[in-house]
């Protein structure tokens, strides 16, 4: 099929943009690597009768380090970009160890980091692990400026605290700290599926090699990044045995998450693969935070 008609703008500033969707409001769609947008305009599952393209605004990609040690990434910055770049490597091994999973590399080469923010999708890597990072995304609007944590920018399925006007501009990243590793583990009926299940896990050890913090975020788990808050608080204070994994991977399987069922698979299933992916992302993010520093 083919989209409905509509009317097409390449804004080569922020403002401009801005000015379109002040202008057309609920009518009008942003359009950034179009890697989700087009295939739902050409089934026709969305039809605006306005798209205002961003790929005219450079000013809108880009990776730069935080004086304090973390990342800002713009919101045009391609998947593909944060795949390569040796600064995301070093600084945010998680988001760097996420993006191959995302799709083919046509798509990587096309997607970008503020799109799949904003589309919401829950079975994102990207989306589970902003919040995972504890990222604040910058929003822009003729109104000013805001800043949002990640974990409430996501409201719903496909749904972001974003009003009409408004523009995701930038993702800061805060800075790791010291002996800390993360993991991403997901599970797909083929690569580079839609994940049935996933998780992010990011755990932090204190001097004495105890969990000092942890953080579990799924992915395809409900209607958003789900956060196991429950599993965290189990985990913290412990000595990271295969027991305390196990523990907090069972809590984080029947109280954390909300997985329904489809033609892919059960919410019973869900729940079970996430069990056995959490106790082995937590594993692997504690062996990393022990070899560090």
């Amino acid at each position: 099929m083919k989209p409905a008609p509509f009317d097409y703008y390449a804004p080569t500033t922020v403002e401009q943009a801005l000015a379109h969707l002040t202008e057309h409001g609920d009518e009008a769609k942003v359009l950034a690597g179009g890697q989700s947008l087009v295939p739902m305009m050409n089934f026709r599952l969305v039809q605006p009768s306005v798209l205002v393209d961003l790929n005219s605004i450079p000013d809108l990609a880009f990776i730069q380090p935080d004086e304090t040690g973390g990342l800002r990434i713009g919101a045009l910055t391609r998947h593909y970009q944060l795949e390569v770049d040796p600064l995301v490597a070093a600084r945010m091994p998680l988001l760097h160890e996420a993006v191959p999973k995302i799709g083919y590399p046509q798509i990587r080469r096309r997607g970008t980091l503020g799109g799949s923010l904003s589309h919401a999708d829950p079975s994102a890597e990207l989306v589970a692990v902003s919040v995972a990072l504890n990222g604040r995304f910058r929003l822009r609007s003729p109104r000013g400026e805001r800043w949002i944590p990640a974990q409430d920018f996501f409201i719903g399925l496909f749904t972001t605290v974003l009003e009409p006007d408004e523009l995701l501009v930038e993702v800061a990243l805060p800075p790791l700290p010291a002996r800390t590793g993360g993991s991403i583990l997901e599970v797909a009926r083929r690569r580079h599926d839609f994940a049935l299940v996933g998780v992010a896990a990011v755990v932090s050890l204190d001097g004495k090699g105890l969990c000092r913090q942890a953080r579990m975020v799924f992915l395809s788990a409900g209607d958003r990044p789900m956060e196991a808050h429950r599993a965290a608080e189990v985990l913290a204070g412990q000595a990271p045995t295969p027991e305390a994994f196990q523990a907090a991977a069972e809590i984080a399987a029947s109280d954390d998450i909300h997985p329904s069922s489809d033609i892919h698979a059960t919410a019973e299933f869900r729940r079970h693969l996430a069990k056995v992916l959490a106790r082995r992302a937590l594993d692997r993010a504690c062996r990393r935070a022990a070899e560090k520093e």
